[in-house]
């Protein structure tokens, strides 16, 4: 492998089609203001260099960033690149990853709308990110101690994992499938509209108007607080470890609560049975559980 170290690239495509390259304490900046540093290259590993010019990663092959930073002016920065390793960096151009597959995202700084756009094989852990419509259509999804926060995230997103999560964000999930979600926490308004497949474990979900619209909804020992109008049209399993505010003409299924503020029953086709008590006491032929009716 060829090193690269200690110099400065200004010019454009400076690395065009580069093969088996260590580039370390390099800059990509300088007023040639020159695109696609590294465009069709592979084998490149990247450490502690400044990365301030567009496009410097398209088409690449087997690609490892360390301890770098991508400033806001390295525009689109990842796209169509495959086997990707990204390690304690700062990714701050918008659109960030588009179209990418197989990258590992570890210990990284994240502040770019549009990140993520149609990635397929994402895994990022103990990583922070700001973004807006983060992850459009990405599939293959794990995440593990993410700390994100943005609008209108996880959009269309398929086959995904989160663990250990924390998300402030609005509209997430709609016309998501196949998603599991365990031990985080959601905050945010309109949850996973029209989702598919969404499962939530030991979860705490914040905010109004959450899951409406959604075929095969479960929730399992799971928090809600500050939420209304809850479940409206929606194909939904769950149990509910706290009060909720309300619930609104659920489509099918169960919903076993403590305790709700208000139900509101004026579609006729909404017959999703709601059971109020305390977690305990969730048994079918418990003599203490309280059918809707009676708290309506």
């Amino acid at each position: 492998m060829t090193v690269l170290e200690n110099q400065s690239f200004e010019e454009e495509r400076a690395l065009y089609g580069s093969k088996g390259l260590e580039i370390r304490n390099c800059r990509f900046d300088g007023p040639a203001d020159g695109e696609s540093a590294l465009k069709e290259s592979a084998d490149i590993t990247v450490r502690h260099c400044f990365m301030n010019l567009r496009y410097p990663f398209w088409h690449d092959e087997n690609l490892c960033i360390e301890d770098s930073e991508l400033t806001p002016l390295c525009r689109a920065a990842l796209w169509y690149s495959h086997h990707l390793q990204i390690s304690r960096t700062k990714l701050h151009g918008i659109k960030a990853v588009r179209e990418c597959k197989d990258i590992t995202i570890n210990s990284c700084d994240i502040d770019s709308p549009e990140f993520g756009w149609s990635a397929d094989g994402i895994k990022m852990e103990d990583s922070t990110a700001q973004s807006e419509y983060f992850l459009l259509r990405a599939r293959n999804v794990v995440f593990d101690n993410v700390d994100f926060h943005g609008k209108y995230s996880f959009q269309y997103v398929e086959h995904a994992l989160f663990t250990s999560c924390r998300f402030d964000t609005k509209d997430a999930f709609w016309h998501a499938k196949d998603i599991t979600v365990r031990n985080s926490v959601i905050k945010g308004e309109y949850l996973a509209w029209y989702s598919d497949g969404l499962t939530l474990e030991h979860c705490t979900i914040i905010g109004t108007q959450p899951f409406c619209y959604c075929k095969n909804l479960k929730l399992i020992d799971c928090k809600m607080i500050d939420t209304d109008l809850c479940f409206e049209k929606s194909d939904v399993d769950a149990v509910i470890t706290t009060p909720v505010l309300s619930i609104k003409n659920p489509h099918t299924g169960r919903i076993q609560v403590p305790e709700v503020g208000e139900i509101i029953r004026d579609d006729p086709e909404a017959r999703g049975q709601i059971v109020i008590g305390a977690p305990q006491e969730f048994c079918h032929n418990h003599t203490d559980n309280k059918e809707e009716t009676q708290h309506a």
